[in-house]
């Protein structure tokens, strides 16, 4: 099983302009999941914490961080959240709340390794759009 709150490399400089793209492309994602779950499509990445901070950490690097309710990026020393804005995250006292050991629990472990297939997937399909649009 992985670690995932230790730091990792990252594939792509992180930039807020990136963060932007990050986050366009996680929800448009979201709401392909939703549509595949067949269940209405979300206002905001509302749910997908897990999701995005592998996502981000897969692409931009640093560690995940987080808590029972919520996880978010730690990049180059700040934190990272592409859920900033969800409703969900806005209803908890703190969310910027770390207790490493939560990710030592193995049910927590097996679910961030369940997601990660589709979040590689995501993270190669991110990775050339950007490469694409370089190109343009």
């Amino acid at each position: 099983m992985t670690d995932w709150t230790l730091e990792r490399e990252a594939q792509l400089a992180y930039s807020y302009e990136r963060f932007a793209l990050a986050k366009d492309f996680v929800f448009r994602k979201w709401c392909e999941q939703a549509a595949e779950r067949g269940v209405i499509p979300p206002n905001d990445l509302s749910g997908a914490c897990k999701y995005g901070s592998l996502f981000m950490s897969c692409v931009f690097g640093g560690a995940i961080h987080g808590h029972y309710e919520h996880q978010y990026n730690i990049i180059d020393g700040r934190i990272v959240d592409l859920s900033h804005d969800a409703m969900d995250v806005g209803r908890i006292t703190n969310p910027y709340l770390h207790e490493p050991d939560y990710f030592c629990i193995p049910e927590k472990q097996a679910s961030l390794n369940g997601c990660l297939p589709r979040v590689e997937g995501w993270v190669t399909q991110f990775l050339g759009e950007i490469e694409d649009a370089k190109t343009r």
